[in-house]
């Protein structure tokens, strides 16, 4: 039985990376049998197979954010033996670094388009300094795009990169009373059992194109269709009501607000398509999530998860999110019912081909590799 210390500062919380280590930490814990030791400063327990240790963090001033996390983390795994670190932030030193996110420096200046502040520098060094001095044996990447720019960055470790998709638990979708709760979900909103229900789910509205989609929208309603949109999560929901009326779909769009996991589910369950034109995602868990509920997806070419999206099979990639034209097309390709059905089972084939057990078994063979390669050193 070896000892395995899993490096995070939030576990099990709200966001992707957040929950995809609590899902595949609890399910190594039960499927190893090895002993687990969460070391994070904020989490939310899902079970008792992990026991967790708290890291302090320094957040003011805000430059110390990222190294202070990896020193005190640093120090505490230096009081024990572990066999394996297994981390998902940067920190000084792991065996295994699984990327959730791109290099600092490119999401800055490429995707934000920012300066460098000094906050940004000292992550952006503390990363460095993970990558090519931290000992890593293996790093992961959530998606093929993320490990393509990892590697612009970081060209010497291209021999230890290996891609392992996010997974889906299926049995959080297999609902008795699918239609029930399809029926309910839209009568509450004052949708029609057959009107076509669009879902869009984020935290961050901007970065996630509803923009794009609004636009699109109001090509697709010039063309005389009839249909509505789910917006769940958290944004400016006045900035974007303005948007909608100035194309004309305003009465076709529902903000719901945030919703908890199980609520969210509920509205994929009642929806018909999921639509997603982020400026960047690494993978974006929510779309394999609305595949595991039969949704095909439209997605732009920015997301990570289009290594799942096989064109006109299970959903739609958009190179340009500006075309709304090209983007009120693919909708109206949703729209035959036809057409749905067979891209909807597509959809929910692809994410029983990606569960939680898949992902478990491709890192229990990792973990493997690198406990056997460090007895043989």
């Amino acid at each position: 039985m070896a000892k395995i210390a899993v490096v995070i500062p939030k576990y099990g919380l709200i966001g992707g990376a957040e929950q995809f280590v609590a899902e595949l930490t609890e399910k190594l814990a039960v499927k190893t049998g090895h002993d687990f030791l969460v070391c994070a400063n904020r989490w939310q327990t899902l079970s008792s197979a992990v026991i967790f240790h708290k890291i302090p963090i320094f957040s003011f001033p805000k430059f110390l954010t990222t190294p202070s996390f990896a020193y005190f983390t640093r120090h505490y795994l230096a009081t024990d033996v572990y066999d394996l670190i297994h981390t998902h932030d940067r920190i000084f030193s792991a065996d295994i670094f699984t990327l959730h996110g791109i290099p600092h420096r490119y999401w800055v200046r490429n995707v934000r388009q920012k300066k460098m502040s000094l906050y940004d520098i000292t992550t952006a060094w503390m990363e460095k300094k993970m990558v090519l001095d931290g000992g890593c044996r293996k790093f992961i990447a959530v998606s093929e795009l993320t490990k393509g720019i990892f590697l612009d960055e970081y060209p010497a470790v291209q021999e230890k990169v290996s891609v392992i998709h996010p997974g889906v638990n299926l049995s959080d979708y297999t609902i008795s009373d699918r239609e029930a709760v399809r029926v309910k979900i839209r009568e509450a909103y004052g949708i029609g059992p057959n009107e076509p229900l669009l879902a869009f789910a984020s935290m961050n509205f901007e970065i996630k194109g509803l923009d794009f989609i609004i636009n699109a929208l109001g090509k697709l309603k010039s063309r005389k269709y009839s249909f509505r949109l789910l917006v769940a999560g958290k944004g400016n929901t006045s900035k974007y009501t303005r948007l909608a009326q100035q194309a004309g779909v305003a009465e076709n769009i529902i903000f719901t607000g945030k919703l908890d996991k199980r609520d969210l589910i509920r509205h994929y369950l009642a929806s018909d398509m999921y639509i997603m034109l982020s400026a960047f995602d690494t993978f974006g868990m929510v779309v394999l999530e609305a595949m595991a509920a039969g949704l095909p997806v439209i997605i732009s070419s920015n997301v990570g998860a289009k290594d799942l999206v096989r064109e006109n099979e299970n959903g739609f990639v958009i190179a340009d999110t500006s075309n709304t034209e090209i983007i009120a097309d693919k909708i109206e390709r949703l729209l035959d019912k036809n057409t749905h059905r067979r891209m909807s089972r597509a959809a929910s084939a692809t994410a029983s081909q990606n569960t939680w057990d898949h992902v478990v078994e491709k890192y229990v063979q990792i973990y493997r590799e690198v406990l056997q390669n460090k007895q043989k050193n």
